[in-house]
């Protein structure tokens, strides 16, 4: 064994930091994809709507988590492997993608920060483009598949309407919201607010996770700094 003492000690340290890295990797991967791929939100988000999608930005955090992921575990693999080989090379490229990995994560969380609220705000404003053509008492030519999108939102948030209580909207709400009893119609939450809601939810997960793998790189990114000054100040060391 080429070190000894405290930077033995520190070797140990940083593999199990490692480790728990790799693992940390696959967990944020299956949450990524989990999201990516959970109903509530994929049924909403591939509408369409007189031609406009309705809005993916949601998705940009999503990918960018994947790619994360998928990086984090490759990475923790080297990290892994230079410790026990306790080889300067590949902890200095591992301490590199490190720096390039928490980097990347500064700027995802303040773009996530900067646009926390927009994800929310633009499927409340395809939402409300979709209810006034499903109200309008014209006959608009998109009406009735003005009335099918908000139904999808209806039928996925459990919701009906914007929360206001118009003459307008007593007298459609039988046709927006046909699986609820007038009863019902009255105690329904407004899909403003359980969109607000469900996004909050997701946000606040994908920020939780970022928190704690940022907090498990600058141990790392330590650990590594000082197994490496002390495989290099070790004589037996060529």
């Amino acid at each position: 064994m080429v070190v000894a003492g405290c930077t033995k000690c520190i070797k140990y340290m940083l593999f199990f930091f490692n480790f728990i890295f790799w693992l940390a990797g696959g967990v944020i991967l299956a949450v990524a994809l989990w999201l990516r791929h959970d109903s509530q939100t994929s049924n909403l988000l591939i509408l369409q709507f007189e031609g406009h999608q309705a809005p993916g930005t949601f998705y940009i955090s999503v990918y960018i988590l994947i790619a994360v992921g998928a990086v984090m575990m490759l990475v923790g693999f080297l990290g892994c492997y230079g410790a026990i080989q306790e080889s300067q090379c590949l902890l200095g490229t591992f301490f590199f993608f490190l720096v390039i990995l928490f980097a990347c994560e500064v700027a995802a969380a303040m773009w996530g920060f900067m646009n926390r609220d927009t994800i929310s705000k633009e499927l409340i404003n395809f939402y409300d483009s979709a209810y006034i053509k499903a109200v309008d008492v014209s006959g608009s030519p998109s009406k009735d598949s003005a009335i099918k999108v908000l139904d999808v939102f209806h039928t996925t948030l459990d919701c009906c309407g914007k929360g206001d209580d118009t003459a307008l909207f007593k007298q459609v709400a039988g046709t927006l919201c046909p699986r609820k009893s007038p009863e019902d119609l009255l105690k329904s939450q407004s899909c403003h607010t359980q969109l607000i809601e469900l996004f909050s939810e997701k946000l606040y997960l994908i920020g939780l996770a970022a928190l704690v793998v940022a907090v498990i790189m600058i141990f790392e990114m330590i650990f590594t700094m000082v197994l490496c000054c002390g495989i290099r100040n070790n004589p037996g060391v060529y």
